[in-house]
């Protein structure tokens, strides 16, 4: 029998990596969307932050994230995810904790590019970890477990950020949400091994069996030179383009949930962490059903346009709503939260699975980097939008048509099995569904 369909095999990996794997995003993300909860406590008063410059310093973590995407997957599927992300996590820590004491606008204007930067190798090397680890019916799930640590983070982190706020500040905030990644880093380089021949808790032949899997996978790609080629790929590209717009959607929503919220009548800080926290309730429920689903079905796109499609309606009909029905306006900027988690797993399993391993992790940066972008734009229009027009219907019509945009362009990805299969440029489109 193959190690691989042995339950104690598949529980071993499942139960020693995704943990730590989900632990350490869940810090990441911690440390990048707390910033919301900062901006909306007084911190553009004591810094004396315009709304514009308050916009662009949200932002500004997107746009450092940009940069190093593709040099960390490099990095990671050649030399270390591990070592990588040890360093990624202490920097992080220390630069988050520093946040909470600046005294000056142009300090924290580099504290938040540095820690964009610092991060931004974090989710494509993680990515690549799991490819070493975990096999195509399993990959939807694994990356569903790594993303998870999004909005469980901001679900938790939401009303802990509140309660911190106010009981001690928005300087003590940072500055105690700073310090578990770098305690975190230590746990990480002891658990973890960046490939399976590594790993002193397997046996031989269960290393050898997931080895000779995951080769076998490799085995039916279209051979890619380098990352040129990979990066040339109109598949590549049109999901470059569609994580952009998804990413505005997801960001906007994000790092603007908080003040939204805030500006309801009578609303405390503490209200508006909890508040704040139920669309990611239901956003980590959507992903363990898609993900469990594209697994199941090895279908990845009928996984993710409807989502987003649903995204959409949700934030235009907020706009149609108008502001004199907050709870209602409420409810669907939950659903519009969920709809927009949801697909993550199966989106980021189409790489691993359409391109050979040597530039995989390659093109997931690259793709990661475009939703970075869109995260920049996302975060500063949005805030533009609510300071410029004084109300968010601005800003949910903009959301709403990134998301229509992203679901359309999901849509043009992947042709039929059998127009696919004869053309030069099959493989890269079938897998997709």
């Amino acid at each position: 029998m193959n190690n691989l369909n042995k339950g104690s095999f598949v529980a071993s990996r499942w139960l020693r990596l995704m943990p730590i794997v989900f632990v350490t995003y869940s810090l990441a993300y911690l440390d990048r969307a707390n910033y919301s909860f900062g901006a909306a406590a007084g911190m553009a008063k004591d810094l004396q932050i315009s709304a514009g410059m308050s916009s662009l310093l949200g932002a500004l973590f997107f746009l450092g994230y940009f940069f190093f995407q593709v040099p960390g997957a490099h990095y990671a599927e050649n030399k270390s995810a591990k070592k990588l992300v040890f360093g990624s996590l202490i920097l992080w820590g220390l630069l988050a904790g520093a946040t909470g004491i600046v005294h000056n606008v142009h300090i924290l204007i580099i504290i938040r590019f540095c820690l964009g930067v610092v991060e931004s190798a974090v989710m494509p090397a993680m990515l690549v970890f799991l490819s070493h680890w975990f096999t195509k019916k399993e990959r939807s799930r694994a990356n569903t477990f790594l993303i998870l640590g999004n909005p469980a983070t901001v679900l938790w982190m939401s009303i802990v950020s509140g309660y911190l706020v106010s009981a001690v500040g928005w300087r003590w905030m940072f500055i105690i949400e700073g310090l578990p990644p770098i305690i975190w880093a230590f746990f990480w380089w002891k658990f973890v091994n960046d490939k399976p021949a590594e790993a002193n808790w397997l046996t031989a032949e269960e290393k050898k069996e997931l080895e000779s899997t995951l080769n076998e996978e490799q085995k039916g790609l279209k051979p890619v030179k380098n990352y040129g080629e990979a990066f040339r790929s109109p598949l590549v590209i049109r999901l470059c383009l569609q994580y952009f717009f998804w990413s505005i959607g997801v960001y906007g929503f994000v790092m603007w949930l908080p003040s939204i919220i805030k500006a309801a009548p009578d609303m405390s800080m503490v209200a508006t962490g909890w508040l704040s926290s139920i669309p990611y309730v239901l956003a980590v429920i959507g992903m363990l059903v898609a993900s469990y689903f594209s697994d199941k079905t090895e279908n990845r796109k009928a996984f993710v346009w409807p989502f987003l499609i649903v995204g959409a309606v949700a934030f235009y009909a907020s706009y149609l709503l108008g502001a004199d029905h907050f709870w209602i306006s409420f409810i669907l900027l939950v659903i519009a939260g969920a709809a927009m988690y949801a697909p993550y797993g199966p989106f980021f399993a189409i790489m691993p699975e359409i391109l050979p391993r040597n530039v995989s992790g390659g093109a997931m940066a690259l793709i990661n980097s475009m939703g970075a972008l869109g995260s920049f734009a996302g975060s500063y229009i949005v805030g533009y939008l609510n300071s410029f027009t004084g109300s968010f219907g601005a800003s949910y019509i903009f959301m709403a048509g990134s998301l229509l945009l992203s679901a359309i362009l999901t849509l043009t990805v992947g042709r039929s099995r059998k127009t696919a299969e004869s053309s030069p440029e099959g493989k890269l489109e079938v897998s997709t569904r």
